[in-house]
């Protein structure tokens, strides 16, 4: 298999894990609204569900546009080469940029799940959110990891065709 096909397949095979883990996050946040109905249960709930929606989100909507990507650099590859450096790596230098952005984003939110998890007393709504925000967020820190892993080795192979 090529290069590309391997790198947009593999984003493709995360993107299905992302939308799962979103999933499991809405099902177990459901339970908890609709069955528990405690403040600590219903703060982990809110956090659980907001970070699942933005991950079944982001992970459909890669693994709808990962095929599309190989076909679209397969296409530039097969024309004019010259054209990778025009607009595929700079394309991947956001994407690896973006990468750091969302990396701050769910070590802060992290700090911020474990801060309100051992500073809000027990039981609360706000500790509950707290867990949420924690679980979710290291979720979404792991995935991204090997994301911008695969992007990085990606990267490197296109300027490797310049």
């Amino acid at each position: 298999m090529d290069t590309i096909a391997k790198y947009f397949n593999a984003e493709r095979t995360e993107s299905i894990v992302f939308v799962l883990v979103g999933l499991t996050a809405a099902v177990f946040a459901s339970y908890f609204l609709l069955k528990i109905k405690q403040p600590f249960y219903n703060g982990i709930s809110y956090a659980l569900l907001a970070i699942a929606l933005i991950q079944i989100t982001v992970g459909i909507s890669i693994f709808v546009r990962s095929p599309k990507d190989i076909e679209r650099v397969n296409q530039i590859l097969n024309a004019d080469k010259s054209r990778i450096e025009i607009e595929e790596i700079p394309r991947m230098n956001t994407v690896m940029k973006n990468f750091a952005i969302y990396k701050w984003i769910e070590i802060s939110l992290i700090a911020i799940g474990l801060v309100l998890f051992f500073i809000i007393q027990p039981k609360s709504i706000w500790k509950g959110v707290g867990l949420g925000l924690f679980i979710q967020s290291s979720f979404m820190l792991l995935l991204d990891f090997f994301a911008e892993s695969r992007g990085r080795d990606y990267l490197e192979y296109l300027r490797s065709l310049i």
